[in-house]
C-alpha cells in the first residue's frame, strides 16, 4: 500500500491496519447501500487490489464481507477463524450488547473487533462497560495517531495471546487532529510477526457448534520449572499484583514471537490446534499448558509497545497519566472529552480551582491491571474525580468507579483518600471551564455528591444514533398492510420509532422486549376493565348514557367481537360526557377495542432462535403475533455463509405445535398476505408470519424485489403456505399450500405429520413438484440422458456422424438446425440436433464433425440457450479439439447497430465461437457463415451459400435421389387443418405432463382469446434447475367499447384472484387481460369470464378483434349511441365456429355443449376456413377526443354528429397499423386513409366489406407483409376503395369535417349533459393491483360492490366510473379517499404516458416497458418541475418490442425496446395521434436517454410557441423530419443506419 499519502480520520487509520492485518474483514454497515466510516476505505483498498501483509489469498487481497448491523454480524467470524483465517471486524458500537453471547465464545479466538463508538457527537461508553467481562482484551485510543498505533497493537496482541481484542475509540475526539502519515508496512510486518501469522494460518481450530460454547480457552505452554505463581484466567478486575512472565518465556519471545502453532517450546501451542503436548524422549523439561492470564496480556502488550517505541518513537502504557508529578487532584476520564479537559487544565490560571490537576485515562481497559494503575499515578494524589460517559446505567455506581474503588482503596501505600464518581454528559466547548469548576468544587467539598451529573445527559440536540435500526425503503410494505387491515386496532410492541425511556432501539426492537411490552399491555387492559367497571358504578359521570355504555362494554369485555362493536359508541358517549373520569378513560381509548398485538423483526432473529427471543414468545403460548421479514435474495442464498446456519422460523414454530404459521411474500401474492395476517390475528395463541422481501441494497427498486421474489417462490426456496392448528377442530386440514413448489425441509415436516399425502391427494397437479429437489447435478444428468438417447438411436446407422447445435431466441436458428439435420440424414449422415445448453461439454473433444448455428441477442450476446455453453468454452484452456472438424453459422442484422463503434456486435456470437474453436485446435469444415437480415432473402442468402460447403467438406454433396423436402408448416396450414380452430387444444389441455401446449395449438388458442407465455424472470433459474419454463396463459376478454357493469368488474376481479396472478391489465384496446393463468386453471378461468356474460373469442388471432369506442364521459347520450354501433360491429364480425363453446363451456352435467349439434363441420360465412391473413382491428373516436388512436387501426371510425345533435354516421379510415420489425424497412407503421363517410345504419356492413377485401387480397405468404396497411399500399387507396364499394354495392360519401384536440384522457370528476358524474382514474400503464402503498384493486372492488353506475375502460389504459348520481357522490368520494383512488395529481407527462406489458410475460419483448417507464418518468420529472411544465401534457409511450401494442409510433416521444436495457428513441408524433414519429437515436440506454431528454425538455420550455405541442416543436427546430406517411417512416431519420462493418 502507498506510504506517501496522509490520513485524516481515525476510521481510515483503523481500516488500513485492519486491511493489512487480516485475511477477512467483516464490514458491519448500517445498510447494504450505506457505507460505514470504515467500509468506504476498505472498498477503495480492495478496488485498487492493494495487498495485505498477511492475507493468504491467491492475489494477496483480503476478503471483505459486508453484513448489515442488524443481521447478527459476529456469526460470520466463527467459520473463517476456525479455518485458520485472521479475521477482523469493523463496526459501530450498536452491535455489541446484542452480540454478548457470541462475544463470550469468541473471546478465546484471535479476532480483532474495531469499534467506533456511537452516537457520533456524544458516544455512549456503556456499550463497552456492558461487555467488559466478556473475556476480550480492550484497548482504547483517543487521538488519530493512537488509533493507528493501537489498531496495530490489537492485531499483534490477538496473534500473541490467541485471545480476542476489542479496540474502541471515539472518532469525534480526533476530528480536529492534524493529519498523520500512512503506516510503515515494514513496521507492521515486524510488529505482527509474520512467522506467527503463517503458523496460525496453517492450522485449524476444531469446534462443535456456533450455538453452544465448546469450552475453548486460549492457553500458553511453558516448562514446569517456571510454572509457579500463576494468576487466574483474565476475567474482570485483577485481585493481586501481576507476577512476571517466566524467564524462558521472555527469552523465547525473541526467537519466536508468540507463534500461534509453534513447537513445544513456543509460547501457545494448543491455543490453535487444541492438540495434546508431544513428549519426546529427548525432552529434558516437561511442559505444562495453562490459560492465558492477565499477566501474560500485560507482558505481551508491553513487548508490542516496546517494539513500537523502538520503531516509531511513540510509547504507550496501560494507564496514561498527564499533569504535575506533585498534583493532589486528578480526573480519571472514561469518555470523549479527555483532550478538551486536558487543554483547559493546561490553560488554567493559578487561581482556578482545577489548576495543577492531573488527568488519567486507560489505554488497556481490560484486563484491569490495578497494580499498574497504582504505579502510574503520583503518590501525591489525594482526591480523584471519576468521569464516566455512561448513558445506560445498570447499577447505581459507575463500573469504572467500582474498578477504582477496588484498586485504590485496597492497594497498600496508596495516597488517594477521596474518590467521587460523576456522570459525564455532553460538554459544549464553551462550557468546559464551567464543568471543570463544578467537578472540582464537588470533589473538594466536605461531603462530595456521588453520581453528580456534569453536562447535558441528553446530548446535543442534533445528535442521533446513526447506526440505530432502520427500515429499508421497500421494507415498509408489510407495515403498511398491517395498518390497512387493523387500523386503530394495531399495536406494534417493538416499533422502531417507539419512545422507550432509557432503552435503546436496538434493545427495544428485540422479541423479548416486545413480548414483555405485550404482556404488560395485556395486564394494563385487565386493569382498564376494572377501571371501567368502577367508573360505571360511580357517580362521577355526568350522563346516564355514558354509564350505560360503560356497563354494557364491561360486561362484554371478554368477547372481542362485542367489545369492538361497542367501542365506537362508548368513545362517543365519553367524549360527550366530558367529566374527569371520562377524560381519564379516553386517555387509553385504544383499550376499548381488542387490539391486534404484533412483534416485527428481521431475519436476524432466525440465526439463533434461543438468543433472539423467538423461542420464548412461541413457548409462552400467549396470543401474540410475530411478523418476521426475511430479506435474503434468492440469488444470494448459495453465496451465504453456510456456517451461519440461519434457521427456518416457520418450521421451528410448526414443530412447536401450538402456533399459527404462515409463509408469505407480498410481491408474489398480496391476497395471501392479507389472508395470513387476518388468520394470525384470529388465532388464539402465538402466530408467526414469515414474510419475504428480498433486496440487495436498501434502495433497490420494486422491480428488483419482484424478480427475486418470483424466483424464490417459483423454485420452492420460499414456499407460500399457511399452518393453522385450530383447523383440526373444524375438521379441516392444518396445512394450506399457496404456491406450487415446496422445499425439502418443509416436505419432511409434512411427511412426518402425514400431511403430504393428503395434500397431494387434494392437489394432484402439485404432486411431481412436492417431492422434487432440483440442482445442477439434475441438469447434468438430463444432458447426458439426452445425448445417450441420441447415440442409441444412431446405433447401426452408417455414414459419418454430424452433431448440430443451436442457440436461438426467436426460432430461426433452431428451425435451420432441424432442417439441416433432416438433410444430413437424407445424405446418410448420423445427425444429432440439440440446443447448445443441452450438450454435455465433456463430449466436445471426441466429436468428429460438429456445426453450430447461433442467432444474435442483446448487445452482441448469445441467446439464452447458448450462454452456458459459451461461458464454459470461452476461457477454457483444457479442451483439446485437434481431432474436431467444425463450422459455425451466425444469424444477425448488420443494420441493428447504426453507430460505427457498435458494428462489432453484428453476428458477434458466431464470430467469437469460430475464433475460440480454432484457438482450441478445431479444424474448419467451412468458414463461418453470416446470415444477414438485410440481405435480399434475409439470413437465407448467407445460409444458402454456407450449407453446400458443409456437404462438400463431408463428402456428401453429390448424393443423388434426395427426397423432396416438404414445405415448412405455416399459419395458413395450421388454420386450414384445425377444423375451424379446434386443432388438438382439448387433448393438450388434458395432458398433465407439461404446462405447455403444442406449437400449432398455441397459434389456434389465440383465436380463443388466450396466448401461452412463460415467465421470463424465471426462465434462467428454472433452466438451471432442470425445469421446463414457467408456462402460463394470458387471457384477453372481448369487451366492445370497454364498458363493464359493476357486477362484471367484480367477476373479473374474482377471475384474476382465483385463476391468475391477482392483477388485471387494462389494455390499450379497452379490455381486461389476465396473466399467470396456469394450464390446469385455463378452462375454469374461461368459464368464469363467460359466466359474467363476457367472452374471449376473437380477442386475439387472425380475426376482427375487440372493437374500441371513445369513452366520452361528458356526453353520455351521444356516447351510448356510438357505443351501440361498436357492439353491432363486434357482433356482426364475430367468428361463427362452435369450437369455442365445445372446448371451454360445459353444461350442468359437465358435458360439452355443441352448439352445432352433430354437424360434421362448421361454416364460417365471413372468414372461411383460413380466416384473415393477419389480425384486424377496429376503433371508433368521438371528436374532439381521439382517445382511441383512430388513425392506428385497420379501420378507424370517426363519429359524426348530425344537425339534431344525434349520431349520424362515420368517416371511415382504413389501413392504419403499428407493427414493425426492427431494421426491416419493408415494414413500417401507417396511419389510416380516409375512404369517406358512411351512415350509422350501414357502418357494420362497410366494415365487413373492408375486412373481406383484406381477406381476399391480403398477403398470406409473408406474415410481416400481411396487414391491411400493406394491402392498401400495394393496391393504392383508390383501387382499394373501389374493391370495397364493389363488394358493398354502395359508394362512400364525401368525408365530413371534424376536429381533434387531444388523444389523452381527462382525469378527475366531470359532469355530463344529464347531470351525472364521471371520474377518470389514473391507472399507470393499466395495471390493476394491490400494493402496500396503494390498495387500488381492493378499492375498486369495494366501489363496484355498491353497484352504482358503470365502469368504462379507456384506450389509454385508464378507467372511468360513470353515471354516478349526485345522491351517490358522497359515498363514492369517501371510498375513493379511503383507498387513495382520488389522486390524479400527477405530472402531465405521467398522465399522458402508456406502456405495453413486455417483461416478464410477453415472449416478444426485447426490453422492459410497463415495469420501467414509471421509473424513467420519475427521473425526468425533476426537469419538468424545474421548468414549470408539471401540468403540460407530452405524449410518451414505451413498448418492449416494435410490434406496437401501446401504439408508440404515434407518440410525441417514444421508446421501443431493442435489447434488454436498450431502446430506439422516436420523436415528432402528432399530439392528436394524427402523425407518425421518426427514429432519432438507436439502441440507447438510460444514461443517453436522460442526456437527450433533460436539455430538450428545458429547451422546449424556453423556446416553444404558445400552444405548441412537443411533437410539433421538435420538427420546427429541425431535430427531426416530419413523417408524412407510413412509406416515408424510414426516410430522413436523424441517425442514418450505416452499412459499414
Amino acid at each position: 500500500m502507498a506510504t506517501t499519502s496522509r490520513i485524516s480520520t481515525a476510521e481510515e487509520a483503523v481500516a488500513r491496519i485492519a486491511y493489512l492485518s487480516s485475511d477477512l474483514i467483516v464490514s458491519v454497515q448500517p445498510a447494504q447501500a450505506i457505507d460505514s466510516e470504515f467500509s468506504s476505505h476498505l472498498q477503495q483498498f480492495a478496488g485498487r487490489k492493494e495487498k495485505s501483509v498477511v492475507a493468504a489469498t491467491e492475489n494477496g487481497v483480503p476478503e471483505i464481507e459486508i453484513v448489515r448491523h442488524n443481521a447478527d454480524p459476529l456469526l460470520s467470524v466463527f467459520a473463517p477463524i476456525r479455518n485458520g483465517n485472521l479475521v477482523s471486524v469493523t463496526t459501530s458500537s450498536s452491535i455489541l450488547v446484542s452480540s454478548v453471547p457470541h462475544l463470550y465464545r469468541l473471546a478465546n479466538f484471535p479476532v480483532v473487533i474495531h469499534v467506533s463508538l456511537q452516537p457520533a457527537n456524544y458516544p455512549d461508553y456503556s456499550s463497552i462497560t456492558s461487555i467488559r467481562n466478556s473475556g476480550f482484551t480492550f484497548l482504547q485510543s483517543e487521538t488519530l495517531q493512537e488509533a493507528q498505533d493501537l489498531a496495530l497493537t490489537a492485531h499483534a496482541l490477538a496473534i500473541k495471546s490467541g485471545k480476542g481484542v476489542i479496540h474502541f475509540f471515539d472518532a469525534g475526539s480526533s476530528a480536529q487532529d492534524e493529519e498523520i502519515p500512512y503506516e510503515d508496512v515494514e513496521v507492521v510486518k515486524s510488529v505482527l510477526n509474520i512467522d506467527a501469522v503463517k503458523a496460525f494460518q496453517s492450522g485449524k481450530i476444531r469446534g462443535t457448534s456456533i450455538y453452544a460454547d465448546d469450552g475453548r480457552v486460549a492457553t500458553i505452554s511453558e516448562t514446569s520449572a517456571h510454572a509457579s505463581g500463576l494468576s487466574s484466567v483474565m476475567e474482570g478486575v485483577e485481585a493481586t499484583s501481576a507476577p512476571n512472565l517466566p524467564l524462558d518465556r521472555i527469552a523465547l519471545e525473541k526467537h519466536s514471537e508468540a507463534s500461534s502453532v509453534g513447537s513445544s517450546k513456543s509460547g501457545r501451542e494448543s491455543s490453535v490446534e487444541d492438540k495434546e503436548s508431544v513428549s519426546s524422549a529427548t525432552t529434558v523439561e516437561p511442559t505444562t499448558v495453562r490459560p492465558v492470564t492477565s499477566d501474560d496480556i500485560f507482558n505481551f502488550v508491553t513487548a508490542i509497545w516496546s517494539q513500537l517505541k523502538q520503531s516509531v518513537g511513540r510509547g504507550y502504557t496501560p494507564f496514561q497519566y498527564s499533569g504535575p508529578s506533585n498534583a493532589e487532584d486528578a480526573l480519571f476520564i472514561f469518555g470523549s472529552d479527555v483532550g478538551t479537559f486536558a487543554k483547559a487544565i493546561d490553560a488554567a490560571k493559578p487561581t482556578d480551582i482545577y489548576a495543577k490537576a492531573g488527568v488519567i485515562t486507560a489505554r488497556l481497559y481490560r484486563p484491569w491491571l490495578g497494580s499498574k494503575l497504582v504505579e502510574a499515578i503520583p503518590k501525591s494524589i489525594k482526591r480523584l474525580a471519576v468521569l464516566e460517559q455512561i448513558r445506560r446505567k445498570t447499577t447505581k455506581w459507575g463500573p469504572l468507579l467500582l474498578d477504582l474503588l477496588s484498586t485504590l482503596k485496597a492497594s497498600p501505600g496508596g495516597g488517594v483518600q477521596t474518590i467521587v464518581g460523576h456522570q459525564l454528559g455532553y460538554i459544549a466547548p464553551e462550557t468546559v471551564q464551567q464543568a471543570l469548576r463544578g467537578v472540582f468544587q464537588n470533589l473538594k467539598s466536605e461531603k462530595p455528591v456521588q453520581n453528580l451529573e456534569v453536562g447535558n445527559a441528553e446530548g446535543p440536540v442534533e445528535s442521533s444514533e446513526d447506526y440505530e435500526l432502520s427500515q429499508p425503503k421497500v421494507e415498509s410494505a408489510y407495515m403498511k398492510i398491517l395498518d390497512q387491515i387493523f387500523g386503530s386496532r394495531l399495536y406494534l410492541a417493538n416499533a422502531l420509532d417507539s419512545q422507550n425511556a432509557g432503552i435503546s432501539s436496538t434493545i427495544s426492537s428485540t422479541p423479548e422486549f416486545g413480548f414483555g411490552s405485550l404482556v404488560a399491555r395485556k395486564e394494563h387492559r385487565q386493569r382498564f376493565v376494572g377501571e371501567v367497571q368502577k367508573a360505571a358504578s360511580s357517580k362521577s359521570l355526568k350522563n346516564e348514557a355514558a354509564k350505560k355504555s360503560l356497563s354494557n362494554w364491561a360486561a362484554s369485555a371478554g368477547d372481542d367481537k362485542k367489545a369492538n362493536e361497542l367501542a365506537e359508541e362508548i368513545i362517543s358517549s365519553l367524549e360527550a360526557d366530558g367529566s374527569k373520569v371520562s377524560k381519564e378513560l379516553l386517555a387509553s381509548k385504544g383499550l376499548f377495542r381488542k387490539e391486534s398485538p404484533w412483534l416485527v423483526g428481521s431475519d436476524a432473529w432466525a440465526y439463533d432462535l434461543g438468543n433472539s427471543g423467538v423461542h420464548h414468545v412461541i413457548a409462552s403460548g400467549e396470543n401474540v403475533n410475530m411478523l418476521i421479514i426475511d430479506s435474503t435474495p434468492y440469488s444470494e442464498r448459495s453465496a451465504a455463509d453456510a456456517a451461519r446456519r440461519k434457521k427456518d422460523i416457520g418450521l421451528y414454530a410448526m414443530n412447536y405445535g401450538n402456533a399459527y404459521v404462515a409463509s408469505v411474500a407480498v410481491y408474489s401474492s398480496y391476497t395471501q398476505v392479507l389472508q395470513a395476517m387476518i388468520e394470525a390475528d384470529q388465532f388464539n395463541g402465538p402466530s408467526v408470519v414469515v414474510a419475504y422481501l428480498p433486496y440487495f441494497k436498501e434502495n433497490d427498486s420494486p422491480l428488483t424485489v419482484l424478480q427475486e421474489t418470483k424466483k424464490a417462490v417459483d423454485l420452492g426456496y420460499w414456499p407460500l403456505y399457511r399452518w393453522n392448528p385450530s383447523n383440526e377442530e373444524k375438521g379441516e386440514a392444518n396445512f394450506s399450500l399457496d404456491s406450487e413448489r415446496i422445499k425439502k425441509e418443509l416436505k419432511d415436516f409434512l411427511a412426518r405429520d402425514n400431511h403430504l399425502t393428503q395434500l397431494m391427494k387434494r392437489h394432484p397437479e402439485f404432486s411431481s413438484n412436492l417431492s422434487q429437489d432440483y440442482g445442477s447435478e439434475v441438469r447434468a444428468l438430463q444432458k447426458r440422458k439426452a445425448k445417450d438417447a441420441y447415440a442409441q438411436l444412431l446405433e447401426g446407422m452408417f455414414g459419418a456422424p454430424l452433431t448440430i447445435l443451436f442457440a436461438s431466441d426467436n426460432g430461426n436458428a433452431e428451425t435451420l438446425s432441424k432442417r439441416l439435420g433432416n438433410r444430413g440424414k437424407a445424405r446418410g449422415l448420423k445427425t444429432i440436433v440439440m440446443a447448445m445448453e443441452d450438450y454435455p461439454l465433456e463430449d466436445l473433444p471426441s466429436e468428429e464433425n460438429i456445426v453450430i448455428l447461433t442467432s444474435t441477442a442483446g448487445q452482441g450476446e448469445f441467446p439464452q440457450n447458448g450462454r452456458a455453453f459459451w461461458d464454459a468454452i470461452k476461457d477454457n484452456t483444457e479442451l483439446d479439439l485437434a481431432s474436431v472438424n467444425f463450422s459455425v453459422f451466425a444469424l444477425g442484422d448488420s443494420h441493428y447497430w447504426p453507430r460505427k463503434q457498435d458494428k462489432h456486435y453484428y453476428n458477434k456470437p458466431g464470430k467469437d465461437l469460430d475464433r475460440v474453436m480454432v484457438n482450441l485446435g478445431g479444424k474448419r469444415l467451412a468458414d463461418v457463415g453470416l446470415g444477414d437480415d438485410q440481405d435480399p432473402d434475409g439470413y437465407q442468402t448467407g445460409y444458402q451459400a454456407w450449407e453446400p460447403l458443409i456437404w462438400q467438406a463431408l463428402g456428401v454433396d453429390k448424393v443423388e435421389g434426395l427426397p423432396e423436402e416438404p414445405p415448412p408448416i405455416t399459419n395458413e396450414d395450421i388454420k386450414l387443418a384445425s377444423n375451424f380452430l379446434r386443432g388438438t387444444i382439448e387433448e393438450g389441455l388434458a395432458d398433465p405432463s407439461t404446462g405447455a401446449i403444442s406449437a400449432s395449438d398455441q397459434q389456434l388458442t389465440k383465436f380463443h382469446g388466450t396466448y401461452m407465455q412463460d415467465d421470463r424472470d424465471l426462465r434462467d433459474e428454472r433452466k438451471a434447475q432442470g425445469l421446463e419454463p414457467a408456462y402460463s396463459f394470458m387471457i384477453r376478454c372481448r369487451l366492445p367499447g370497454g364498458v363493464s357493469t359493476p357486477k362484471q368488474w367484480i367477476q373479473m376481479d374474482d377471475v384474476s384472484n382465483d385463476f391468475g396472478n391477482e392483477t388485471m391489465k387494462l389494455t390499450t384496446r379497452q379490455t381486461f387481460q389476465f396473466h399467470g393463468v396456469v394450464k390446469g386453471k385455463l378452462k375454469s378461468a374461461m368459464r368464469g369470464i363467460n359466466k359474467a356474460l363476457m367472452t374471449t373469442i376473437a380477442a386475439c388471432g387472425d380475426v376482427n378483434r375487440n372493437v374500441m369506442c371513445s369513452s366520452a364521459p361528458t356526453t353520455s347520450k351521444y356516447h351510448r349511441q356510438v357505443y351501440a354501433c361498436s357492439q353491432k360491429i363486434s357482433d356482426h364480425l364475430l367468428p361463427s365456429t362452435t369450437a369455442y363453446h365445445e372446448i371451454w363451456i360445459k353444461d350442468e352435467n359437465d358435458k360439452k355443449t355443441q352448439i352445432a349439434g352433430d354437424a360434421v363441420q362448421d361454416f364460417e360465412p365471413l372468414y372461411g376456413p383460413t380466416y384473415l391473413p393477419r389480425k384486424f382491428k377496429i376503433t371508433i373516436a368521438i371528436p374532439p377526443h381521439n382517445d382511441t388512436d383512430v388513425y392506428a387501426h385497420d379501420i378507424g371510425l370517426i363519429a359524426i354528429k348530425g344537425k339534431d345533435g344525434q349520431l349520424a354516421g362515420f368517416n371511415l379510415l382504413a389501413g392504419g397499423g403499428m407493427g414493425v420489425t426492427h431494421n426491416n424497412k419493408k415494414t413500417y407503421p401507417r396511419t389510416g386513409s380516409n375512404l369517406g363517410y358512411v351512415s350509422k345504419e350501414q357502418v357494420h356492413i362497410a366494415c365487413e366489406k373492408v375486412m373481406l377485401v383484406q381477406r381476399d387480397h391480403g398477403d398470406r405468404k409473408n406474415r410481416k407483409h400481411a396487414r391491411l396497411k400493406y394491402t392498401m399500399d400495394d393496391m393504392g387507396v383508390d383501387v382499394f376503395r373501389g374493391k370495397v364499394e364493389e363488394l358493398w354495392g354502395q359508394k362512400f360519401e364525401k368525408a365530413k369535417p371534424f376536429k381533434f384536440q387531444s388523444n389523452i384522457d381527462t382525469f378527475g370528476w366531470q359532469k355530463d349533459e344529464h347531470g351525472l358524474n364521471h371520474f377518470t382514474f389514473f391507472i399507470e400503464n393499466g395495471r390493476i393491483e394491490d400494493t402496500a402503498e396503494f390498495p387500488m384493486k381492493t378499492g375498486l372492488r369495494e366501489i363496484a360492490k355498491l353497484n352504482k353506475g358503470e365502469f368504462r375502460l379507456t384506450g389509454n389504459q385508464h378507467l372511468i366510473i360513470s353515471n354516478i348520481t349526485d345522491q351517490d357522490l358522497p359515498q363514492i368520494k369517501e371510498m375513493m379517499v379511503r383507498y387513495k383512488l382520488d389522486n390524479v395529481q400527477f405530472s402531465g407527462l405521467r398522465l399522458s404516458s402508456s406502456a405495453c406489458v413486455a417483461f416478464p410475460t410477453c415472449g416478444l419483448a426485447m426490453a422492459e416497458s410497463e415495469r420501467y417507464l414509471p421509473e424513467l418518468i420519475t427521473k425526468l420529472e425533476g426537469v419538468i418541475e424545474e421548468n414549470g411544465m408539471r401540468q403540460d401534457s407530452i405524449v410518451m409511450r414505451m413498448t418492449g418490442c416494435p410490434n406496437g401494442c401501446a401504439r408508440p409510433w404515434l407518440a410525441e416521444v417514444a421508446f421501443v425496446g431493442k435489447a434488454y436495457g436498450a431502446y430506439n428513441m422516436y420523436l415528432g408524433g402528432g399530439y392528436h395521434g394524427q402523425r407518425l414519429n421518426k427514429l432519432y437515436r438507436s439502441s440507447i440506454k438510460e444514461d443517453e436517454i436522460l442526456e437527450i431528454m433533460k436539455p430538450l425538455l428545458k429547451r422546449y420550455s424556453l423556446e416553444r410557441k404558445k400552444g405548441e405541442h412537443f411533437g410539433d416543436f421538435v420538427i420546427r427546430i429541425g431535430m427531426i423530419a416530419e413523417t408524412t406517411e407510413g412509406k416515408t417512416f424510414h426516410d430522413d431519420v436523424a441517425e442514418e443506419e450505416s452499412d459499414e462493418e
